[in-house]
């Protein structure tokens, strides 16, 4: 469930790297580290480099967790 005042922004995949981590690219110069988020490894949703993705941002700035691929 998410609330309303958590982050969400939609970037695309850059590099996928192991253990299901992915760089993507969040637009104004910023790439951050993502990983894929429980749901989407439950359904085994695959994420590939080249991939628009939505990502919720750490409230600290450290990862982001994608949500969905789109």
């Amino acid at each position: 469930m998410i609330k309303d005042n958590e982050n969400i922004v939609t970037g695309i995949v850059t590099e996928a790297l192991p253990n299901t981590l992915f760089r993507v690219d969040i637009g104004n110069d910023k790439i951050i580290i993502s990983y894929l988020s429980g749901k989407m490894r439950m359904n085994r949703i695959k994420v590939l480099v080249g991939d628009r993705v939505e990502v919720l941002l750490d409230p600290y700035g450290g990862k982001g967790r994608v949500i969905k691929r789109m």
